[in-house]
């Protein structure tokens, strides 16, 4: 029987504060440890941007506005978690509706571990696990 291929839609949001630090994500996936940005997988009957919002009000109890798109995958990336699927990734930036508290929120798949705001001119490939994560930080920085 032939594997079903799929695709696994992810959307990102960068948010900078007053001194251009963006905010950075530390998570334990599936037991292994991983920088990204915030953000995640792309739900049925669910825009990028309505995906987004979810996203970090799930994730940091924070609403945000999504502000511009800043880049899509345009390169095959084969899951990490599932070797069926070809992940594409979209990254917006985000700004924040209210003051930053952020509160860390755990699932059963996901454990947030930490938040990093990462100054602008400090961002480097090698600070990401994700080929994605790492090709949007070659382009912007």
């Amino acid at each position: 029987m032939e594997e079903i291929k799929r695709f696994n839609v992810r959307v990102y949001g960068l948010l900078f504060d007053a001194d251009q630090r963006i905010l950075t994500t530390i998570e334990n996936i599936k037991g292994k440890t991983y920088r990204k940005f915030p953000g995640g997988g792309l739900e049925w009957g669910e825009g990028t941007r309505d995906c987004l919002k979810r996203e970090f009000l799930e994730e940091l109890n924070l609403p945000i506005e999504v502000e511009e798109h800043l880049y899509t995958t345009d390169f095959f990336v084969e899951s990490a978690f599932s070797f069926s699927d070809q992940v594409i990734s979209i990254y917006y930036k985000v700004k924040a509706l209210q003051e930053i508290n952020l509160k860390t929120l755990k699932s059963s798949e996901i454990e947030l571990l930490e938040l990093d705001w990462i100054h602008s001119h400090k961002m480097t490939e090698e600070l990401f696990n994700f080929p994605i994560d790492k090709q949007l930080v070659k382009l912007l920085f």
